[in-house]
């Protein structure tokens, strides 16, 4: 007779190395928003743009104080969904939980055709369709293997990125100093110039914290990763830890030099964006070349990221029930298969759409996440609202806790709060948020409306085998 453990499904395996996972923590925030985005963000606020980013940045890492506290009481692949269906209501963790997946598989083509776009630039006979299906197909297969070469590709693209990050801070600092030969400018003039330090008033400042505040979406991965590694908790503690360091190094410094070099209303730094107009001010050698390596890199981690973290999301609805029984089915290398295919597939039908139908349908979809980064942010901070009563009341000691509870906690809910009612009355915004409205209510609906899981899969929360 066949044991019950015999028959038991597969569980996600620590497949992931803490060399992997540290790298990962560390550059999981450094996208292509940083490197392209950033010139809209200064376009929009001037100077005051770090005003914007610091803003962001904090609400970022109350976040990710809140989500660790619960994360290392309860380290899970679904994370902050599995989180919100047991401190607020299944059908809360079900609608962000899709939602999340539904982010991420409508990046993953985003991010695969700016890439193919940089490749089609340098080979222009070979079709940009044709790079950016080839970009996800290698990375689906690499995904399909085992996570640890997820892991192993997102480390060396985090590496780029740091190394990157790091040797333009230096040379900037080195421009704004007067010890760059090349350069032309030193100082910090412009963060005074051309109307000041805040050009368009405090308005646009809270215009660019909107701008800003995707930029940072990806910081939650690690609580997700961290679930496939050994030690889960002492990673997700030091990834929280590491949080305020990686926004102000990487976000905050890099910003400071830019803004301080080049003028805000500078007309190439939209169409170059801002870290090429900063290395062509310094007369760097190569710079474009260079940006358009490290931007290539930074699109290809975020796609495999988010092809990463979209299968994760599925594979944990399916085990809690919140989607087909097929998504939780993990190959014997540990990788939810069904999931990966899954998630695969969608971006390979928002490749073909915005391929198939330029500007239209794909616009029109890529619409519907213009908030859910926020909603996303909002969800974590009740469920850590209501989880923390829940541990009190049950006695449980937390070894990792959020600062000032709950007076922060109802701060960052009434900051973002306050954020998206400001998008739904903003002319800017609020075709974005009503479309993202939409189809969270559309998710929100059918999770009110399907039927109570059984007490056995409620419980499928936890891994059905040991690890």
């Amino acid at each position: 007779m066949t044991s019950p453990h015999n028959n038991a499904p597969r569980a996600l395996k620590h497949g992931l190395t803490s060399r992997q996972v540290s790298m990962i923590s560390i550059a999981g925030i450094i996208g292509a928003g940083l490197f392209i985005g950033s010139s809209n963000a200064i376009a929009t606020a001037g100077p005051a743009i770090l005003i914007s980013y610091g803003i962001a940045g904090l609400l970022v890492l109350l976040v990710m104080r809140m989500l660790g506290e619960m994360a290392i009481a309860n380290p899970d692949s679904g994370s902050f969904s599995t989180y919100a269906s047991k401190a607020i209501a299944p059908w809360a963790g079900f609608t962000i939980g899709w939602l999340y997946w539904w982010f991420w598989v409508l990046i993953i083509p985003v991010e695969a055709i700016a890439g193919a776009d940089i490749l089609h630039a340098w080979m222009p006979a070979v079709p940009s369709w044709a790079f950016a299906f080839l970009i996800m197909l290698t990375l689906s297969f690499t995904n399909l293997i085992s996570v640890k070469n997820y892991g192993e590709f997102e480390y060396w693209f985090a590496l780029v990125k740091v190394i990157a990050i790091l040797g333009f801070i230096v040379v900037c600092t080195l421009g704004v100093t007067g010890y760059w030969p090349l350069a032309e400018v030193s100082g910090v003039g412009h963060l005074l110039d051309n109307g000041g330090f805040m050009p368009h008033g405090f308005g646009a400042v809270l215009g660019g914290v909107l701008v800003t505040i995707f930029s940072f979406f990806g910081a939650e991965i690690v609580t997700i990763a961290a679930d496939e590694t050994a030690n889960p908790k002492d990673k997700i503690r030091r990834a929280t830890n590491l949080v305020v360091y990686r926004i102000a190094i990487f976000y905050l410094f890099s910003i400071f030099f830019i803004v301080s070099l080049v003028a805000w209303n500078d007309p190439r730094l939209l169409q170059v964006g801002s870290f090429q107009r900063a290395l062509e001010i310094l007369n760097v050698p190569g710079a474009k070349l260079m940006v358009d390596i490290v931007v290539l890199v930074a699109v290809t981690s975020c796609m495999n990221s988010g092809l990463y973290t979209a299968s994760r999301m599925l594979y944990s609805l399916g085990v809690r029930g919140d989607a087909h029984p097929l998504a939780r089915r993990v190959s014997g290398n540990g990788v939810p298969t069904v999931a990966v295919l899954c998630s695969t597939l969608a971006g390979f039908v928002g490749c073909f759409v915005n391929y198939g139908f330029p500007g239209t349908v794909f616009s029109f979809l890529l619409s519907t996440t213009g908030a859910i980064a926020l909603l996303v942010y909002l969800v974590i901070a009740v469920s850590q609202l209501r989880m923390r009563k829940i541990s009190e009341r049950e006695g449980q000691v937390l070894a990792f806790k959020m600062w000032l509870y709950p007076w922060l906690t109802w701060f960052v809910i009434a900051l973002i709060s306050l954020v998206l009612g400001y998008m739904l009355i903003s002319p800017a915004y609020r075709y974005e948020t009503l479309m993202t409205a939409g189809v969270a209510g559309a998710m929100l609906l059918i999770g009110l409306s399907r039927r109570k899981a059984p007490v056995a899969a409620a419980e499928g929360c936890a891994d059905p085998v040991p690890h």
